[in-house]
C-alpha cells in the first residue's frame, strides 16, 4: 500500500533537506516507535501569524483520516475549517448544523464586531502609543518653534518698527509654517514608502515569515498629513504669537 500524502511547511523543508517526493516517517511517540510513512505532496508557506512570531513554524498537513489513524485519538481533531460558496449562509449552516451535533459549535472565522479579539486589543493599544507619541512630538516641535522664534526676536523688531502690523507679519508666519509643515509630511510620508521594503526584508529575514511588519497605505499617509500639517502650523502660530505680543523696545533688547 503505498504511503499517503502529507504537506510540508518550508521552515521544516529546509531545516531537514527535503523535498517534493520524499517518504518520511513520523511518529506520535516522542520516542519515535511505531513510525508511519508518508510521502510529502507539497511544500506549502504557513499563514503568517503575529501570535507565533518566534516559533518555528515545522509543521505537517495530513489528510482527516490519517491524521485520526495516525494519534489513536479521534478527540484530537478540535477544529475545522469549512469554506462556504456563499458567506451569507454562514448563519443558517450553523443552525443546521449544530441541530444535527448539538455538541458542535460552529463561528465565524472573521474578526468579532465587538473589538474583543486579540488582533483588536492590539490595535487599540498601538493606537494608545501613537497618541503618546503624537502629543510628545508636538511638545517638541513646539519647544523648537519658540527657540526659532527668539532667534528672530530682533527682526521682529525691525520689522514692527518700520511699521509692518502684527496680523501682517502673522500671516507671513502662517504661510511659512504651512509650507515647512507641507515639506516635513510630504519628507516623512517619502521617508517611510522607501524604507518599507528594507524593514519588511530585515524582520521577515530574522524571523523567517513573510508576516508584512510595515504598509504605508494611502489612507495612512493622508492621516500623518493631516495630523502633520495643522500641528506644525498651530506650534509655529503659538511661538510667533508670543513674540508678537511683546513690546518693540523688548524685542530690539533696548
Amino acid at each position: 500500500m503505498p504511503p499517503s500524502s502529507i504537506l510540508v511547511t518550508r521552515q521544516l523543508a529546509e531545516a531537514e533537506h527535503l523535498s517534493v517526493g520524499d517518504v518520511v516517517s513520523l511518529s506520535s511517540d516522542p520516542a519515535g516507535k511505531d513510525p508511519r510513512s508518508f510521502r510529502i505532496a507539497g511544500i506549502y508557506e504557513p499563514t503568517p501569524d503575529p501570535m507565533r512570531l518566534v516559533a518555528k513554524r515545522h509543521e505537517v498537513r495530513l489528510h482527516l483520516p490519517d491524521m485520526v489513524a495516525f494519534t489513536g485519538e479521534p478527540e484530537a481533531v478540535t477544529a475545522i475549517n469549512v469554506a462556504l460558496k456563499d458567506a451569507d449562509d454562514a448563519a443558517a449552516f450553523a443552525r443546521d448544523l449544530q441541530a444535527r451535533a448539538p455538541s458542535v459549535v460552529a463561528v465565524p472565522t472573521e474578526a468579532p464586531e465587538d473589538g474583543a479579539g486579540p488582533f483588536a486589543v492590539l490595535e487599540r493599544f498601538h493606537r494608545a502609543i501613537a497618541i503618546v507619541t503624537v502629543l510628545g512630538s508636538t511638545a517638541f516641535l513646539l519647544s523648537l518653534m519658540v527657540m526659532r522664534a527668539e532667534e528672530r526676536r530682533e527682526t521682529v523688531g525691525i520689522l514692527r518698527l518700520i511699521g509692518i502690523s502684527r496680523r501682517h507679519i502673522l500671516g507671513e508666519v502662517l504661510i511659512e509654517g504651512l509650507l515647512i509643515a507641507m515639506a516635513g509630511a510630504a519628507f516623512g510620508v517619502v521617508f517611510a514608502l522607501a524604507t518599507q521594503g528594507a524593514v519588511n526584508r530585515f524582520f521577515q529575514w530574522r524571523y523567517d515569515t513573510t508576516l508584512v511588519f510595515v504598509r504605508v497605505t494611502a489612507g495612512i499617509a493622508w492621516r500623518c498629513i493631516l495630523l502633520a500639517v495643522p500641528l506644525g502650523v498651530l506650534a509655529g502660530l503659538f511661538a510667533s504669537w508670543t513674540l508678537l505680543r511683546r513690546d518693540v523696545v523688548a524685542l530690539l533688547r533696548r
